[in-house]
């Protein structure tokens, strides 16, 4: 079949990433891609270079005008430095959905389950990946987990959509809300309501602790999995490395107008310019993006001739089960090439229909917002290294007319008045108001900081508290 040429924007990466994208272009353009690539930097020899987010110009020009990116790792620093140019991306393009295929290929690569078939659907825009962090004191930082109903209606309908195109029976949902009762709870609650839309689809939900231990310890039971970003992030891992290696797991990321794929590990720097990383990861993505662009038949080619070469036993370090047989990154995309047009003899050959194309699903189809919204309190945090004791009645001072301090706490842990127990604290507490009549405004918060600032207390930022339609938007702490 006879394409025409499409446009893509083309990163070659930190690390190894230049090396698997050499040999990952080398393959699909072998087997026939009708590509027009534009190589664009972004990444860390960017952010060097003064670029303060790691992505240049030519870049963004690129990828507004092409929709269509393949990208190879990118290095992000850890403790420090610039922000990871991955969410940036997946932020600015609206890539609000990274969906992780994960299976075996035993017994030429070794795995200790069999059967692995999942996909992962990990939401890409917000939770703790959002990166709002703040340190305002000098023992204590946190970091906002922000989870949208929006947001979780577009994973979790996508998750479903997904299930029904490509023919899954299952779909299910990892969250933590016996802890984080209102965020996560928010998208637990979100996914019962879409689930009712899919009759046809059976919904299972799973703390995320024991969901993960599941899927390392029976990955056969899931068929799609669907959670916010970090579990899927970590889940994804997991389910890559126990089907054989996370180097062989390839990725997309999916909006409205754009679709960035990519390998699911990072740029190893530790192995970087040896020639011996596995490409398999980011070919597999190709792949991928090769169906999204509707050359089904070059994605198919491809995936056989990798499929053979793995049946072959032309393995590079990382799942060679003899490493003295190992090959480098460039001899495994010879070995590739070489069987462009085989397929596998043991393994199931990929076929041009398996790739069930699927729309975007609709949303705002369902809401668990509540109507009438009432501020039902305030929660100050100040910094002092001040006793529990010695600071309660400092709070209690410092309301407003009209506000009562119903608790002190410290850590999420209630120590004034009555304290239970012997609470350990940090030099961030936080006191509770409530309206001594059931209401309190802006002006009894601004006059209760005053307050506080002059007894020499340093607050340092408050929070506001909500009801909707009388029920309780905000956690209580442990004790109150």
């Amino acid at each position: 079949m006879t394409y025409k040429k499409v446009p893509v924007t083309v990163a070659r990466g930190d690390g190894i990433g230049p090396e698997i994208m050499d040999a990952t272009m080398r393959i699909i353009e072998a087997a026939g891609a009708q590509l027009a690539p534009e190589y664009v930097n972004v990444g860390q020899k960017v952010y060097e270079g003064g670029n303060s987010i790691g992505i240049e110009d030519a870049a963004w020009e690129s990828l507004t005008r092409t929709g269509l990116f393949l990208k190879a790792p990118i290095t992000t620093p850890q403790g420090g430095g610039y922000k990871s140019v991955n969410v940036t991306l997946r932020k600015a393009f609206g890539l609000y959905s990274n969906v992780r295929p994960v299976q075996t290929y035993q017994p030429f690569v070794q795995s200790k389950h069999q059967n692995i078939d999942m996909v992962i659907v990990r939401e890409n825009e917000e939770d703790l990946y959002a990166g709002m962090e703040y340190r305002q004191t000098h023992d204590t930082c946190h970091s906002i987990k922000y989870i949208s109903r929006p947001g979780s209606e577009m994973i979790i309908r996508y998750a479903f959509e997904y299930a029904r195109a490509n023919g899954r029976k299952k779909v299910s949902c990892l969250i933590k809300d016996n802890i984080m009762k209102i965020s996560d709870g928010l998208f637990h609650n979100v996914f019962k309501l879409v689930a009712k839309e899919f009759p046809e689809i059976q919904a299972e939900s799973y703390i995320v602790d024991i969901g993960m231990a599941l899927v390392a310890d029976k990955p056969e039971r899931f068929d799609v999995i669907v959670t916010q970003n970090l579990y899927g992030d970590i889940v994804s891992d997991i389910a890559s490395q126990i089907a054989g290696s996370v180097g062989l797991a390839g990725s997309f990321n999916i909006g409205e107008k754009c679709a960035m794929f990519e390998a699911v590990h990072g740029s190893a720097p530790d192995i970087a310019g040896k020639g011996i990383a596995n490409p398999s990861g980011l070919l597999n993505a190709a792949i991928l993006m090769l169906h999204h662009i509707g050359q089904n038949d070059v994605a198919v080619k491809v995936q056989n001739a990798w499929l053979r070469t793995l049946e072959d036993g032309v393995h590079t370090g990382d799942i060679a089960a003899d490493k003295s047989k190992a090959v480098g990154t460039a001899a495994f995309a010879d070995a590739v090439i070489a069987r462009l047009g085989q397929e596998p003899q043991k393994l199931r050959a990929a076929k041009p229909g398996d790739f069930k194309p699927m729309s975007m699903p609709d949303f705002g189809k369902v809401t668990v917002s509540k109507r009438t919204k009432r501020l039902a309190g305030v929660d100050i945090f100040v910094n002092s290294k001040q006793a529990a004791e010695a600071i309660g009645p400092q709070f209690e001072n410092a309301a407003a007319t009209g506000l009562k301090l119903k608790v002190v706490a410290n850590r999420g842990m209630k120590v004034y008045p009555n304290p239970e127990g012997h609470v350990r604290t940090s030099d961030l507490f936080v006191g509770r108001y409530v309206g001594e009549n059931g209401n309190l405004s802006d002006a009894q918060v601004n006059v209760t900081l005053a307050n506080l600032s002059q007894q020499g207390l340093e607050w340092v930022r408050i929070e506001k508290l909500y009801t909707f339609d009388n029920e309780r938007a905000f956690s209580l702490f442990q004790g109150e």
